[in-house]
């Protein structure tokens, strides 16, 4: 174990016992009694109240206020935790291995009834994300979010669209945004002179500056994303508002669509509304509506409308020969 996992073992043994002499710390632990001295030293320099005492009864102790405070999670705490942590890696998280190593220190430090009550509730609880981001993005994620903290620029190849022309651009980043199962990063772009939204998958080369800029004050990536959803990304197919009225259970099914789901904008009882790209109305989208008959009416936009008419007619003229 590192020298961290170390000192928190002795805290720990500290914490479930009235007093351990060294020697019992070293058993415990498996390593020299020197090693237990110095590690003492190191608690004690780092302002941890461990008391000790001399003599045939003597040992080391933490103060009573201190033993009292928790020194680590409860098994509530513990299990939402880690049941975050999956959250968190399904949506492609960019410090997956780290997160991982905190899951693993989090259960090393657990007694056998807790780590047994905690695996109880992790056999029956997953996490499926239809859209989860490619992995090969993931060195992307971290680098974008260091130079949001770091508030230096970075120079990037970004291809717009599908299959066009790819950019160089260099970004001024305010903030990454996990969307519907995207990653985007929320910069100002050197180029346009304006902030935009770019998706990190469509990044095919990311590079550090040393140029160093000043982030707004009090801006919110997640607040600009979602005010400027009628303003696609930077090089993506424009996004066109649908509203669709239904009953319950049919807006219920639709939304639970695997085309519409991760489009879902707003909801209320009988209305939904959705921002998809453009292509798809033409496509997709008209189709899937067909299948609900009369359950749901699309209240805009107009093409969709007449998209739709179009295909049921098609239809009435073809089943009609």
């Amino acid at each position: 174990m590192s020298k961290a996992d170390n000192m928190l073992a002795i805290l720990w043994l500290l914490k479930a016992n009235k007093r351990m002499t060294a020697k019992q710390l070293a058993d415990s632990l498996e390593m020299h009694i020197r090693t237990v001295y110095r590690y003492i030293d190191a608690l004690c320099a780092s302002g941890v109240p461990i008391v000790a005492d001399s003599g045939h009864n003597g040992g080391y102790s933490l103060l009573e206020h201190f033993k009292e405070s928790p020194l680590f999670f409860d098994l509530e705490e513990q299990k939402a935790l880690i049941h975050a942590a999956l959250f968190a890696q399904e949506a492609g998280y960019p410090y997956g291995d780290v997160l991982k190593q905190a899951v693993t220190k989090l259960k090393r430090y657990t007694n056998e009834a807790q780590r047994s009550e905690i695996e109880r509730h992790m056999v029956g609880f997953e996490v499926v994300n239809p859209s989860a981001p490619p992995s090969n993005i993931e060195g992307f994620l971290q680098q974008l979010e260091q130079s949001v903290a770091s508030c230096t620029t970075q120079h990037m190849v970004y291809q717009k669209g599908y299959g066009l022309d790819e950019q160089e651009r260099s970004i001024d980043p305010y903030g990454l945004v996990h969307w519907r199962g995207k990653w985007y990063i929320i910069a100002h772009c050197h180029l346009r002179q304006a902030t935009r939204s770019f998706r990190v998958d469509r990044i095919m080369a990311l590079n550090g500056t040393d140029n160093v800029f000043e982030r707004p004050e009090a801006f919110s990536a997640r607040s600009f994303l979602l005010r400027n959803l009628k303003r696609q990304p930077e090089g993506e197919d424009q996004l066109i508002p649908i509203v669709i009225k239904g009953n319950l259970q049919a807006l219920n099914a639709l939304c639970e669509m695997w085309l519409f789901s991760e489009a879902l904008v707003d909801r209320s009882v009988d209305t939904a509304r959705f921002m998809i790209e453009n292509h798809l109305l033409q496509t997709y989208v008209p189709y899937h509506l067909l299948s609900f008959g009369t359950r749901i009416q699309v209240l805009e936009p107009m093409q969709l409308q007449e998209r739709l008419v179009e295909i049921a007619g098609k239809l009435l003229q073809h089943h009609s020969r």
